[in-house]
């Protein structure tokens, strides 16, 4: 069977991007291929990760294209060259512009640390989601995965899942339970099931 490619974006530590590369090893991804990373942040751990993974790297910053516009234009300038079909962010920290996201309609997916409505659109990222989370005393939290549009966490949700809080967590440890029982098995399981119907032309 024809694998679609899927590019991964990512900024950081690549948590993420790392559950991806193993779930496509174990076979839970088997509808597509990681064939690209693409890192807004020449440092990121995760340009490390895909490299041991043999996945081909490329890294655009904002800074070296002088504005948003010309970092997208680059952006889907490579997408296309790669014949990329799905794009994944995964801990990506730039936010996208409707030009970008309306080219690939329901083909750009992310993951969010929150079951949303909870906790997410602008300013909403990393720790801060949990320290939200604390604050409120929400007994439940947990994952998003969702289809990306021009609003910050406004698309359409694929996948959710809920994970408890528990007494005496700090938002590191609430970040870590959320990302190890949530977010690194929904994600690869939302890769699977939108590569399935792009396959299927669904």
């Amino acid at each position: 069977m024809s694998k679609i490619k899927i590019a991964v974006l990512v900024s950081g530590g690549g948590t993420n991007l790392q559950a991806l590369i193993d779930a496509e090893k174990s076979g839970i991804i088997k509808s597509g291929s990681i064939s690209l990373v693409i890192s807004n942040n020449e440092t990121a751990y995760a340009l490390e990760r895909a490299k041991a993974a043999d996945i081909k790297t490329t890294v655009i910053t904002k800074k070296a294209c002088g504005s948003q516009d010309a970092f997208e234009e680059k952006l889907i300038e490579i997408l296309k060259g790669e014949n990329i079909d799905l794009i994944v962010l995964a801990g990506f920290m730039s936010i996208l512009s409707v030009k970008f996201t309306s080219r690939f309609d329901k083909r750009i997916i992310n993951v969010h640390p929150s079951l949303i409505p909870s906790f997410c659109g602008k300013g909403f990222y990393g720790l801060k989601v949990h320290e939200a989370a604390l604050e409120k005393g929400v007994k439940v939290t947990g994952a998003t995965v969702h289809f990306v549009n021009e609003i910050p966490d406004g698309g359409e949700i694929i996948l959710q899942k809920a994970v408890c809080v528990e007494d005496g967590d700090t938002p590191e440890i609430l970040q870590k339970r959320v990302m190890e029982e949530a977010e690194w098995k929904i994600l690869p399981e939302a890769v699977e099931k939108v590569s399935y119907k792009l396959i299927k032309g669904v």
